[in-house]
């Protein structure tokens, strides 16, 4: 329970004249899974999910967190005596406007700069200047917080020219390029997986993230990369004008850098701390890191390893799927061990190094909770009935994966194959689209989500996010959601996306198919160049679960096809045995839909 920990907190902020505090989830650089030395909100509230933000007074807290995460939410804050704030629901005031309710009149605001980024520090500012108050840019938890875990210093890898396809010198080129169409001098790069993707390194600072903490500034010339073992890597980099300095000098050495040039940064990522370094530039120029849209558009060989890369895992997952069918009611299995096998699979294939999030693992009811994870106290034994979800991926130094699949363990009743079946129906529509280009995600979404709707039904998160190559599974550029912001990426040939509909019943079951998809060039006609996906997951689907009364004959041409490609492409990847399985279970239904069924 936190209550310790939020009584010391608010001992602090009356020492500090502090009338409330926000304390939110990023680390500072954005992060999505920041390292624990900058989970303070964790550490605050108990809440473990990777979106949230908590904010106190001296008798009120709250914590904001989006769909994913409700029932999570509701289950760990019970009891703390902290508020939940279901983001986005009918009624539910927003975190700017619950501060603006509380903030007092000359009342002070306070939170550490380094993890707020600039467009929200910018409106907090102005939330306590109406009302006569002020913000406090200071890190108040860390001021509480007994044995804090340190900044990490993971090793830095080189990621090999024949896997990332494209030198630094030429990246940085193409940057420099976009610095002169901006008029900018300078670009300051604080986002983790840019710099990681621009330099062509790789690290292990962040869980599942292959990132290290750092900090990039690059002019025309040459450039500043801040790292925390700044000897390892100076010999290297300073041949190609790269001067690499100590991570801990970045915000002394910023304002230096940036006196009396034009800095192109993005307000969106750089914090409250950065942008105030930045005082001394002669002119802001606040736009889009050019690195975003480079990167979500994989080049060959970058495509080629993430081929390669979902070929290891469904090798693994499909070696998995026979064990969890075969073992199943037959020897103890919980949804622990089964993640730890999976994880046992994928530790076999060569080139895996890690998980790209933690693995969820949910059966039954906790297949419901949108990112459940699995801990000895929620451990719950599979039974050779219901639902079994798993959601996972792999980090491969050839690309990154992230798969899930619903598995029937036994009997399902009607309604359950009826919304197993919708959620399918989606995953194929949306990945078979052929679409002329300048489409956005938004164009498309619709086809993941149309049977689900006819039925009354929904899911409260974007059907698809983009996918790093060897990087972050969670990527910006080109994305699938009904509600699109209005900087989404028009789709384009190379990007990554996932394709993920779902329906999820309180208290009872979860049904989720993934597949990531690679956007490719189809034809071109006097209508103009049209796209298509391709699929790169290769994972079959569990034909026990489908209704097939409500497969129609396109539905099945689609599954068909998908499966004849897996098991084109993984037969030869399997023992005897994992084979057969998987030339049983990838059988085409359409010339057979009764010996199916």
């Amino acid at each position: 329970m936190p209550e310790r920990e939020l009584k010391a907190l608010r001992a602090v902020m009356r020492r500090e004249g502090a009338s409330l505090c926000l304390v939110p989830s990023e680390d500072a650089h954005g992060s999505e899974y920041p390292a624990a030395y900058f989970a303070a909100r964790e550490f605050l509230s108990g809440f473990t999910g990777s979106a949230g933000t908590l904010a106190l007074s001296e008798d009120w807290a709250g914590l904001w967190t989006d769909a994913r995460y409700f029932l999570q939410a509701e289950r760990q804050l019970a009891g703390t005596g902290i508020t939940l704030y279901r983001m986005g629901e009918p009624g539910v005031p927003s975190l700017e406007e619950e501060l603006a309710a509380r903030l007092p009149e000359g009342g002070v605001l306070a939170f550490d700069g380094r993890v707020v980024d600039r467009r929200l520090g910018e409106r907090l500012e102005e939330l306590a200047g109406r009302k006569g108050g002020a913000v406090l840019l200071k890190d108040l938890p860390g001021e509480i917080w007994q044995g804090r875990p340190p900044l990490p210093c993971g090793p830095v890898r080189e990621q090999p020219l024949d896997l990332a396809g494209e030198s630094r010198t030429s990246k940085l080129s193409r940057i420099r390029e976009r610095m002169k169409e901006e008029g900018a001098d300078l670009h300051v790069v604080t986002a983790l997986d840019e710099t990681a993707w621009i330099l062509n390194l790789r690290g292990s600072d962040v869980p599942c993230n292959p990132v290290f903490l750092s900090d990039l500034v690059i002019g025309m010339e040459e450039a500043w990369l801040f790292l925390r073992e700044p000897e390892a890597w100076r010999g290297t980099l300073e041949a190609e004008g790269i001067h690499v300095l100590d991570y801990g000098k970045f915000y002394e050495r910023l304002p230096e850098l940036c006196r009396g040039k034009a800095v192109l940064a993005d307000s969106k990522k750089a914090s409250m701390a950065v942008w105030d370094a930045l005082g001394m530039a002669r002119r802001l120029v606040d736009r889009p890191d050019p690195a975003v849209l480079m990167k979500a558009v994989k080049n060959e060989a970058e495509i080629a390893g993430m081929r390669k890369a979902h070929r290891k895992d469904g090798a693994a997952l499909v070696k998995f799927l026979h064990w969890l069918k075969t073992h199943v009611g037959k020897e103890p299995v919980t949804e622990l061990s089964a993640a730890a096998k999976l994880e046992q699979f994928r530790k076999e294939q060569q080139g895996y190094l890690e998980p790209s999030f933690e693995t969820i693992s949910a059966y039954g009811a906790h297949g419901a909770v949108v990112h459940y994870a699995p801990t000895e106290e929620t451990d719950t034994p599979l039974e050779p009935e219901g639902f079994f979800l798993v959601d996972s991926g792999g980090q491969y130094r050839e690309g990154t994966t992230d798969v899930t699949r619903t598995v029937a363990l036994g009997p399902l009743t009607d309604r359950q194959k009826k919304h197993f079946t919708a959620v399918l129906k989606g995953m194929l529509a949306l990945g078979s689209a052929r679409f002329l280009e300048g489409c956005r995600g938004v164009n498309l979404d619709y086809l993941a989500r149309e049977h689900l709707w006819a039925m009354g039904l929904d899911y409260k998160h974007g059907t698809g996010h983009g996918v790093g190559c060897f990087l972050n599974v969670h990527e910006e550029g080109g994305s699938f959601r009904w509600r699109q912001p209005p900087e989404s990426e028009v789709l384009r040939p190379g990007m990554v996306i996932s394709d993920e509909p779902g329906v999820y019943l309180a208290e009872e079951y979860g049904i989720r198919t993934e597949n990531l998809l690679l956007c490719r060039a189809a034809e071109e006609n006097e209508y103009g160049r049209f796209l298509e996906f391709e699929f790169l997951t290769l994972v079959p689907i569990d034909l026990e679960a489908v209704a097939w009364e409500d497969m129609g004959p396109e539905d099945i041409r689609r599954l068909d096809r998908y499966h004849r490609e897996v098991y084109e492409k993984l037969a030869g990847c399997l023992e005897e045995e994992e084979r057969l399985w998987l030339e049983q279970v990838t059988e085409p239904v359409g010339k057979n839909l009764q010996k199916t069924i």
